[in-house]
């Protein structure tokens, strides 16, 4: 099912903050800087403009955070935990990724599954914790990678990338290929290599595309290097 009207009817009750995914943008003209406020999902993961994220929403806040993103239309934050956890207080790193819900259904235990699609990194300014443990952000828009092409020394791994996408299936089928471009296939590896998250987060903090893929080539050959267990 993909997201239409109908999300309307299986959560309607929870739309009770409508307003935390509508913020006004404050832009400063001479920079185009855009900082605006953003409801945040903090997680044990790092989400990549361009990549997929699966989530199961159970818990109340971000049940109505969810509703209320999908009712405006509007996206939410997703930042790596830095201290704590999913469930309770936690700090978080500087840098994350706005994320727009592309997909929905109502699993077998009544558990809300979610895919969104990551669209653009951003800086967390402030975060502050509602009463019901929603976080709120203060973000500010960082740029999208510059168009790099990806250099002939690299070829060997969009192919690898491909196949290994290919075996992920359903997950990866909408999201758009771009196997010659350098920052497109840095962050798809640096998304689903089993790398540390500190490794992972890294990657998305990095302003060159070119330079991700260099430090993702190593992390790959030991990773392929590795005896199985």
């Amino acid at each position: 099912m993909g997201v239409s009207a109908a999300f309307t009817s299986c959560c309607r009750n929870r739309w009770t903050r409508p307003a935390e995914c509508i913020v006004a943008s404050v832009v400063d003209q001479a920079s185009q800087i855009v900082t605006d406020t953003i409801p945040l999902f903090p997680l044990r993961t790092v989400l990549f403009p361009g990549g997929p994220l699966p989530l199961r929403v159970f818990e109340p806040r971000y049940l109505d955070m969810v509703s209320s993103c999908m009712k405006t239309e509007t996206q939410f934050g997703v930042m790596l935990i830095r201290d704590g956890s999913e469930v309770g207080e936690a700090r978080l790193m500087e840098v994350g990724t706005r994320a727009r819900i592309t997909d929905w259904y109502q699993g077998s235990d009544g558990i809300l599954g979610v895919t969104a699609m990551g669209t653009e990194r951003f800086t967390l300014q402030r975060a502050e914790r509602q009463a019901d443990g929603l976080y709120l952000g203060t973000v500010t828009a960082l740029p999208a990678d510059p168009p790099a092409p990806l250099p002939e020394d690299y070829r060997s791994l969009a192919s690898l990338l491909e196949a290994v996408i290919e075996d992920l299936g359903k997950l990866y089928e909408p999201v758009p290929k771009h196997y010659d471009d350098a920052g497109w296939v840095a962050a798809r590896f640096a998304e689903i290599l089993p790398i540390e998250l500190e490794q992972k987060q890294q990657c998305l903090e990095m302003e060159d595309p070119i330079e991700r893929l260099e430090f993702i080539r190593p992390l790959l050959r030991s990773i392929r290097q590795e005896p199985s267990q």
